[in-house]
């Protein structure tokens, strides 16, 4: 009879303990004791080992009352007393969860960052031009990467698109990538053998993509089942790292990692989560090295992502004054505004979002540019639109297409902040490219091509006096045609001539939309150009021109 109960205890908990592995199977927590996930682990273990006790405790209370030896309630009380032990990591949660907010500990968290003030003009480069700027937006990007993808068979019956697309510079120029997930369960399963093959590279600027077939396919992927996904395989290999959402982007060579993030509350025992570490994981071999923040490979691009770096300005902004101050007086309370875009500044990624008071969210007090791999903050003081009155602004000028205005990137035109977006149909394709002064948003050019916008703006910059002449961003050239070679980008003919100036070889090029008398320039005429002071890639861009008389 013992001997029988003892197996039964046994056997009771081989199959608890199977229930707790396929549940961590599942959950994946970490076993970390800042994190509240751990918590309510725990609260499930000792919940389901203390259960069984609980029976055997009652059965007893049950052989008791038959016989009449004991107390009705003993048994049950005690059995109520050991489950009860269950909710203590509950109670944990709820208490250092209470400790760690920003109620007890609103300098604190004011103090998670350090913001610099900045000067706009001197951070920020003058643009002459805006053919080198990412403005697609990710529900664009999603439209032509589906398309590049769907023109593919092979590919699209077995894979889909991750619906996150990450802003990176690639060979120091703007991208956005996805890597490609598996459709569902089957797909997987008859995948697995060969992995993901590849992933999508789209151009935000041309608004082109690129399907990038992998010479080594990718094991591990967030849409793998069992041990090929690829949180599990962080997991069982990180166990006490606590995970911000994976970041996927490529090096120079094309090569895939994800970025991920590992948190660490900076405030009591749950507040204030911060990244303090970074695993470059390998989807390809699983290999993966973890390194603190300050220690990241400098290819890297996103390692705190933009609704994060908001959101801890938003700490810094509304609670150095206190809670109470936050919440009643707002004295110098200042937030981000709702939504953020990407500047590439030395090879860098940044987040750029406006910064508003708290009690009026018409304008801009100045904006902040978020280092998206160090964490670093600057702050402008540049009184404006905020973002989505230049939104609107530009929507108006073009208010019976029914565009719709992509949210902001920030540039600067002459020594002026100047917001820059893209206009999209209904269906999210770019149609026009628009831009609007930050202290004065009735100024609005839009243009067919970001050079015909920029040379509208610029036009409208003079004509509001803002813009002297002594500032004119162009300068005016003799040159000799030598070779003219034709393409088309994105359906328009764009003419490149290789020119001679002053003994030297210079290219230029220009749109025949933007000028259809381009058709008549021949090799072998000379003519005079205003162009921009920079170029694109070694090739300058005609602003206007004529024949040399």
């Amino acid at each position: 009879m013992e001997k029988n109960k003892i197996i039964k205890t046994v056997v009771t908990y081989l199959i608890v303990t199977f229930i707790a592995f396929i549940v961590y199977y599942l959950a994946l927590p970490p076993i970390n004791l800042q994190a509240a996930d751990f918590w309510i682990f725990l609260a499930f273990l000792l919940l389901i080992y203390l259960a069984p006790v609980s029976v055997t405790l009652l059965k007893g209370k049950s052989f008791a009352k038959n016989i009449g030896h004991v107390k009705m309630g003993a048994y049950s009380l005690k059995a109520n007393k050991l489950l009860m032990i269950a909710l203590i990591p509950l109670v944990v949660v709820i208490i250092g969860g209470a400790i760690s907010s920003e109620v007890f500990n609103a300098r604190a968290y004011a103090a998670v960052i350090t913001v610099n003030e900045s000067v706009f003009e001197e951070d920020m480069p003058q643009t002459d031009s805006v053919t080198n700027i990412a403005l697609m937006d990710t529900q664009s990007a999603r439209i032509v990467g589906n398309r590049t993808l769907g023109s593919l068979s092979d590919v699209v019956s077995q894979f889909e698109i991750s619906d996150y697309y990450n802003q990176i510079n690639y060979q120091n120029t703007p991208k956005k990538v996805s890597n490609l997930e598996y459709v569902d369960f089957f797909k997987w399963l008859g995948n697995r053998a060969s992995g993901v093959p590849g992933f999508v590279m789209v151009d935000p600027v041309n608004n082109t993509a690129e399907y990038i077939k992998l010479s080594t396919s990718m094991k591990y992927a967030e849409s793998g089942y069992f041990g090929d996904d690829l949180m599990r395989k962080l997991r069982f290999s990180y166990p006490t790292k606590i995970f911000g959402t994976p970041k996927f982007e490529v090096d120079d060579n094309l090569n895939p990692v994800y970025v991920v993030p590992c948190y660490k509350p900076r405030v009591a025992l749950f507040g204030a989560m911060d990244v303090n570490e970074v695993v470059i994981f390998d989807p390809c071999t699983g290999e993966s090295n973890l390194y603190a923040i300050g220690e990241v490979p400098t290819w890297i691009d996103i390692v705190y992502d933009g609704d994060l770096a908001s959101e801890k300005y938003n700490w810094h902004g509304t609670l150095s004054g206190g809670w109470f101050n936050s919440i009643v007086g707002n004295k110098g309370c200042k937030q981000t505004t709702d939504d953020y875009g990407y500047l590439a500044l030395n090879d860098d990624v940044w987040y750029f979002t406006g910064v508003t008071s708290v009690t009026s969210d018409e304008s801009n007090i100045g904006f902040i540019l978020t280092n998206a791999r160090t964490g670093e903050y600057k702050y402008y003081s540049v009184i404006g639109a905020e973002e989505h009155s230049a939104m609107g602004a530009a929507e108006g000028e073009v208010q019976e297409k029914g565009y719709e205005a992509s949210f902001p990137a920030l540039i600067n035109v002459s020594g002026e902040a100047t917001y820059v977006m893209v206009l999209k149909d209904s269906n999210g394709l770019v149609k026009l490219y628009a831009l609007v002064n930050v202290e004065q948003y009735g100024i609005v050019a839009t243009g067919a091509t970001q050079q015909e916008a920029m040379a509208e703006y610029k036009r409208l910059l003079s004509e509001n006096g803002i813009l002297d002449g002594d500032q004119d961003n162009s300068q005016t050239y003799t040159i000799t045609v030598l070779q003219i070679k034709e393409t088309v980008i994105d359906g328009n003919t764009v003419y490149y001539y290789q020119a001679e100036e002053n003994g030297q070889t210079v290219y230029y090029m220009i749109s025949l939309k933007d000028d259809q008398s381009a058709l008549f320039i021949k090799p072998g005429d000379s003519i005079t150009v205003s162009r921009a002071l920079t170029q694109t890639q070694g090739i300058y861009n005609i602003l206007s021109w004529q024949f040399l008389n």
